[in-house]
């Protein structure tokens, strides 16, 4: 039996991430996630959270019931 598939429409990152890059990010996240691609999402630290802005997923890869996110950061929202 395989691990169910969960569709996600925000990142969640829960302070997870790993700075890649200038705005790249990476996210391990358990279980199978699928995620829109090339179009701009809202990011969270929690999923209850306010927005930080909003990021472009440039890369999904599933292994081992993980799923890896590249994501970029497009647009930042102020803590002011």
């Amino acid at each position: 039996m395989g691990m169910p598939m969960e569709l996600n429409t925000m990142i969640v990152t829960k302070g997870n991430e790993e700075r890649v890059g200038e705005n790249e990010f990476a996210l391990k996240k358990s279980g199978y996630r699928l995620y829109p691609l090339d179009i701009p999402i809202d990011i969270r630290t929690t999923k209850e959270g306010e927005s930080r802005g909003r990021a472009i997923i440039k890369k999904i890869e599933w292994s081992k019931e993980t799923t890896f996110l590249t994501y970029e950061f497009i647009s930042l929202n102020s803590t002011n």
